[in-house]
């Protein structure tokens, strides 16, 4: 039961990196305003010895038990010991694991940490990491023709951590600044492969975003400009000429997680790639 101070405590219990349970979790957590979980992650559990510390932590602070083990005594124990101290435990892969089993008419394999695996896939992502990482903030404009995804868009738009995210999908991904009175790199606007979107917010948020970072560095003057209204918003409409002059997608990130627009982006690139002609 939640306290009086509106939290509770969450277990997450897992056999490989945890990721798919933290996602699951917070997922669910962001729709109860109200309270607020603490979270208590139990990475890389695949021993009895490993279960002890954790068995013993959810005595000690009860709460809700998600978990995501293969190994049948670890999960039995593990129930077992949340059903005597009267606490909810629930296999998060369990359900989807038996649908499969069921559908297939196969059983698991049973391997542990399967998704994490160095196969071709992960080598693209990392691959992928490197080149954005590379062509960030507009350097190495040369090599623009050979990203997948090309964002564009003003200072505090998210290009960066949206880029990072789009590498972490295997999307090679890089980004370009518009910056006032620095002209726009030609390879930008000859680009045939990739896809370019250009980022924009309001000029409302710009600036929100803009002051708060000016704040976080202790910068006190000589970025009136920056921050002026006027200039923002001649910013944000240069932004949309340049990209309406070379039809390429708008995406306005004023209310979009960096995730949404990320799967906004995705979702573009899907289609075009579906419907290029193959070469």
């Amino acid at each position: 039961m939640p306290t009086s101070n509106n939290y509770f405590h969450l277990h997450l219990v897992s056999d490989s990196t945890g990721e798919t349970l933290i996602t699951v979790a917070r997922a669910v957590a962001a729709q109860y305003a109200n309270v607020t979980p603490v979270e208590h992650v139990y990475p890389l559990v695949r021993s009895q010895k490993q279960l002890d510390r954790v068995l013993d932590e959810i005595e000690e602070a009860p709460g809700i038990v998600l978990f995501t083990l293969l190994e049948k005594d670890l999960v039995s124990r593990l129930e077992d010991k949340c059903k005597n101290i009267n606490v909810p435990s629930l296999s998060i892969i369990g359900p989807v694991m038996q649908m499969f089993e069921a559908y297939l008419g196969a059983a698991t394999t049973g391997r542990v940490g399967a998704q994490h695996v160095l196969n071709a896939e992960y080598f693209k992502r990392i691959d992928a990491l490197n080149y954005t990482m590379i062509h960030d903030d507009g350097q190495h404009v040369d090599g623009l023709e050979d990203a997948d995804v090309v964002l564009v868009g003003v200072s505090r738009t998210s290009k960066t951590p949206t880029s990072i995210y789009l590498a972490n999908r295997g999307i090679r991904t890089a980004n370009v600044p518009l910056v006032p009175g620095i002209p726009v790199p030609a390879q930008l606007e000859t680009l045939t492969r990739p896809l370019v979107v250009s980022l924009h917010a309001t000029p409302e948020r710009l600036i929100q975003i803009r002051q708060n970072r000016l704040l976080s560095m202790g910068a006190e003057s000589g970025n009136e400009t920056y921050i002026d209204r006027q200039s923002v918003t001649e910013e944000v409409a240069f932004a949309r000429k340049l990209s309406a002059k070379h039809d390429w997608p708008l995406l306005d990130v004023t209310r979009r997680s960096i995730e949404e627009t990320a799967a906004a982006i995705m979702k573009l690139y899907s289609d075009r790639q579906r419907n290029r002609p193959s070469e």
